[in-house]
């Protein structure tokens, strides 16, 4: 169910504006909600929400914490927004030993799937014939995580028959 529910989240993955957003979208995401959430990071509930939402002055939740919370998730919302900030984008790099010709068409078709995902928001923008700035937002954020899994999926292959081949490049 995990893997599942991963894979859907990565299908439906987009690049959040605010850190505030990038932790609720985490939450969400968050088997268990918040309560487990917390129990994760070692913090009890009201605590927990009080930095998760920064309430009451409390800093937000560190990197740290929220990449632990990542970890669990298999979301990457937290480097696809500080990426963003920086006018880039994520690129997961996977390492040759956890490579193989499965994993390669799985990013073939996410891959595939993130490009469609760009036509058709495209497509509806076109509808009235012209794009708005919100519908330039969407295409551009859809665009950028179609680049991010394509170029996974290119080291990918380099990396998997690199090691294979023993030859360096």
């Amino acid at each position: 169910m995990v893997s599942t529910r991963r894979e859907q989240q990565k299908m439906e993955s987009q690049v959040l504006k605010t850190r505030r957003e990038v932790v609720s979208a985490i939450i969400c995401t968050f088997e268990g909600g918040r309560e487990c959430a917390a129990a994760r990071i070692g913090l009890p509930l009201k605590k927990f929400d009080n930095h998760a939402y920064e309430n009451n002055n409390c800093r937000p939740l560190t990197d740290s914490q929220i990449f632990q919370l990542e970890q669990v998730t298999g979301t990457q919302h937290l480097a696809n927004y500080v990426a963003a900030m920086y006018g880039g984008m994520f690129v997961p790099v996977t390492s040759p030993e956890n490579l193989d010709n499965v994993e390669m068409y799985a990013r073939s078709v996410q891959s595939a799937a993130k490009r469609g995902t760009v036509d058709q928001i495209i497509a509806q923008a076109l509808d009235d014939g012209v794009i708005t700035e919100a519908e330039a937002q969407a295409i551009q954020n859809a665009h950028t995580l179609h680049l991010a899994a394509r170029t996974a999926e290119v080291y990918a292959a380099i990396d998997l028959y690199r090691a294979k081949s023993g030859k360096t490049i």
